[in-house]
């Protein structure tokens, strides 16, 4: 994996730096202002962006705007935000392409340094990973009536996990359950929310997309 670092705070690009490299990442180019920096991204031949929302110039929401271009160019290139802000109206444009590779994580609530790699290598691999305060966020302005209201109260849960990125037995374990019985109510899931028949991670990646969304 290499990675492409957009983060106008000097001391923090610098950190995120040596911990990627400390974790045998490959840091495909780092700058503190988003000017040019969709460009500078595709240069690099990085495999994912990690992007600041606001940098300068103008400090508003570059970082973002960097992002939807990128995919834009290269639909599900993956992209990781990293901001100290919940911006609602950005992450729903961002996910609109129902495409995977999308990852959403605030500066303040980064604790463990392989939860945050972990996180990456997800974004990397096609999912998803949402801060668990993005995703309260998120549910607390849905009021219209969906098809996750078809949903059990456990399989909401487990998709609530699903979006943050975990595994099904980092689930299980987050649950008290077992891994089967995970699996029976991600395979429910699936069902109640008229996913067509793909791939095992397609569908999971489509479901979490439709509750982040919703």
């Amino acid at each position: 994996m290499r990675v492409f670092i957009a983060e106008d705070q000097f001391l923090l690009r610098r950190g995120l730096e040596d911990l990627l490299t400390a974790h045998g990442i490959e840091v495909a180019g780092s700058e503190g202002n988003a000017e040019d920096i969709v460009a500078r991204v595709a240069a690099s031949e990085a495999s994912l962006a990690l992007l600041d929302i606001r940098m300068p110039p103008t400090n508003t929401d570059e970082g973002i705007r960097a992002a939807l271009a990128l995919r834009s160019a290269s639909p599900g290139f993956p992209v990781v935000l990293l901001s100290q802000y919940v911006e609602e109206l950005y992450l729903d444009e961002l996910l609109s392409d129902g495409v995977g590779g999308v990852g959403y994580l605030l500066k303040d609530r980064v604790f463990d340094d392989v939860q945050f790699v972990t996180a990456l290598r997800t974004v990397a691999a096609g999912s998803t990973s949402v801060d668990p305060e993005v995703i309260a966020r998120l549910m607390q302005r849905r009021t219209v009536r969906t098809r996750l209201d078809r949903l059990t109260p456990r399989e909401y849960e487990v998709l609530s996990h699903m979006a943050e990125g975990a595994s099904n037995s980092l689930i299980a374990e987050r649950l008290v359950v077992t891994e089967k019985a995970v699996a029976k109510h991600i395979n429910s899931m699936f069902a109640k929310l008229d996913l067509p028949e793909s791939s095992s991670n397609a569908r999971r990646v489509q479901a979490v997309l439709e509750f982040l969304r919703q």
